[in-house]
């Protein structure tokens, strides 16, 4: 997989082209908007008891403008989400061919959706909204506006970096690919499965080997398997993809994804591992637990694994390797560590999973911290018993006022994680309203006690959150229009009623989802293969009697555990390219840690009392 350089590592980088800027000002003032809506909201309502009844209608057009031009500028920057496993295997030449396809690909996609997704606004501007009385037209023209920009830059981007001879040697296999498509659309309609066989699999695989970002994959198999295959409408695609897109519970991601960009710019993170390097560093493996308590604490205010990362790395990687720790030791332990933490509250896999199953996201946070401290320690565990050679001499105990001026300047910033879990796992308010008051109370604090945000890095965070935004919700889009093709041909039905089958009972299912989301895990990342297999998994998992909160830990943590699993795993790369460690060095040492979260999910799998007790 792909992860595009920090452009907030140097204040002034900007990364897009000069005639995006136009859009970047619009979605920084969107994301603005959004935050400043629901703060007023949250005001009158916990406030003045006076709820204002616009303020989702505001929020909800913002919203879907932002994730559609949001995913516009994440094409200008080369930033969405991609496997280039393969396409690192390829000669030069053959690379080249590979990306001009790519691209291609993605540009042939987004022609075939513009003129229904203009078919849709238009169908919308009959409908009125309840509170602001306007047509919905106002909201669902961001999808045509969104595709266009997108299809330009796509054509855009292909040109700029592929030659003529690539372009339209890719043009025609795409255009001899549709041509034999179409004529054997009358075969496609009596092949029943088999179509999601050649549509929703082989196709979604070739795009992703060939590099097609996976928000595309998806529409590209959807596409196909819905033009070619049925008689359904390319409008009806739209409507899923808006659906995927719009859910109220999802404009909580954008808010914590700029909440993780203002801990790493005002140093908030830093302080908390500060703090806990003065508590623990002179205990032997005390390093290994203040990174794994770091990556803790530090996940439950940012909701970015790769902000996680970012932030404990580089403060206590120095010190670790002086103690005699390798460096493919130091990145097997971040890697999974980060994966321990992603059911920390305010996990954006958690509010995804809650909106796409239907969880109770309170449910979710309180369950996610239970289920957190089981797997780390299974790895502090692990990481004890390896610590047995570490080097101490000349540690030394942190004096008392070291440990308490330390504790003085963290104590800001380790208020918030207690605090999101706190309200929301209370049910003193939504994930959505949290996140705004977290964002302005890291704001607030970081300006007051860590040294404050300049403009122009302020500006460079909410671009930067809209085009990370922008990828994740068109993540979720696609996947969704695919999940429901999936649906419409009756598979999931039929996979229920084996599943159900199956001998064993619901550890068998339990076994069967842990093998499945490792695997997907793997491939797709986190968000689209919870958007894919929620629909089908959760109805199989409720008729066998699991709890919904119970089977949502198993399943978040088996596709973490996935996501770190080399050679494919993203977030090991991830975690290699942060602390700038060869993947081939690193990959040899990662296996014990993986098998420690193993064997803490197979606990968390069997015992639903781990997950359930705290609801």
């Amino acid at each position: 997989m792909t992860l595009p350089d920090d452009p907030l590592d140097n204040e002034g980088a900007r990364p897009g082209s000069a005639f995006m800027r136009p859009v970047e000002f619009v979605c920084a003032i969107l994301l603005l908007v959004i935050v400043g809506v629901l703060l007023l909201g949250v005001t009158s309502r916990y406030v003045f008891s006076l709820p204002v009844v616009w303020i989702d209608e505001v929020a909800s057009i913002s919203f879907l403008w932002l994730a559609m031009l949001g995913a516009a500028i994440a094409i200008d920057r080369n930033e969405h989400l991609k496997l280039t496993l393969f396409i690192g295997m390829m000669s030069q030449r053959l690379r080249d061919f590979v990306n001009a396809l790519a691209m291609l690909i993605v540009a042939a996609f987004l022609a075939g959706l513009i003129y229904p997704a203009i078919d849709y606004a238009i169908e919308e501007s009959y409908v009125t909204s309840a509170a602001l009385n306007i047509p919905n037209s106002w909201r669902t023209s961001a999808l045509p506006a969104g595709i266009a920009a997108m299809f330009v830059l796509a054509l855009r981007y292909a040109v700029r970096t592929s030659s003529i001879g690539d372009l339209l040697l890719a043009a025609l296999v795409i255009a001899a690919l549709a041509g034999a498509f179409y004529l054997l659309m009358p075969s496609f309609k009596t092949l029943g499965y088999g179509n999601i066989l050649i549509f929703l699999v082989i196709i979604v695989a070739l795009c992703l080997v060939a590099g097609v970002p996976i928000a595309f994959c998806f529409g590209m198999g959807t596409l196909c398997f819905l033009a070619f295959s049925t008689t359904v409408p390319m409008i009806v695609m739209i409507g899923r993809m808006d659906e995927g897109m719009s859910s109220i519970i999802l404009l909580s991601v954008p808010i914590f994804v700029l909440l993780g960009c203002i801990l790493d710019a005002t140093g908030m993170g830093k302080a908390i591992v500060d703090f806990l390097a003065s508590l623990l560093g002179h205990v032997r493996a005390g390093m290994s637990y203040v990174l794994l308590g770091s990556l803790f604490l530090v996940s439950g205010i940012s909701g970015s694994k790769v902000s996680d990362m970012a932030t404990v790395a580089p403060a206590l990687f120095p010190e670790m390797k002086r103690r005699g720790y390798q460096p493919k030791e130091l990145i097997a332990l971040l890697s999974t560590g980060a994966a321990m933490a992603d059911t920390v509250p305010p996990s954006i896999v958690l509010i995804v999973l809650g909106s796409v199953a239907g969880v109770s996201i309170a449910g979710l946070f309180n369950a996610g911290f239970a289920i957190a401290m089981v797997l780390l320690l299974s790895l502090a565990l692990l990481a004890r018993w390896k610590a047995i050679g570490e080097d101490l001499k000349g540690v030394r105990r942190a004096p008392l006022t070291v440990i308490g001026r330390t504790a003085l300047i963290a104590a800001p910033a380790l208020v918030l994680p207690f605090l999101i879990r706190g309200v929301v796992g209370g049910g003193i308010a939504t994930a959505t309203e949290v996140s705004t008051i977290a964002v302005l109370y890291a704001f607030i604090i970081g300006i007051i006690l860590y040294g404050g945000i300049s403009p122009r890095r302020c500006y460079a965070m909410l671009v930067e959150t809209a085009a990370l935004s922008g990828a994740i919700l068109l993540i979720l889009g696609t996947a969704l229009a695919m999940a429901w093709a999936l649906t419409q041909t009756g598979f999931a039905r039929d996979l229920a009623n084996f599943m159900a089958g199956l001998p064993g009972g619901w550890l068998s299912f339990m076994a069967v989802t842990i093998v499945v989301f490792l695997i997907l895990g793997c491939m797709l990342e986190g968000l689209p293969a919870i958007v894919l297999m929620a629909p089908l998994m959760f109805p199989i998992a409720k008729n066998l009697g699991i709890n919904d909160v119970h089977y949502s830990m198993v399943v978040v943590t088996a596709m973490n555990i996935g996501l770190m699993t080399p050679p494919i795993g993203i977030g090991f790369y991830i975690a290699c390219k942060i602390g700038n460690v060869s993947p081939d060095e690193a990959m040899g040492a990662i296996w014990p840690y993986l098998v420690a979260l193993i064997i803490g999910l197979v606990i968390i799998a069997v015992i639903p009392g781990l997950s359930t007790w705290v609801l």
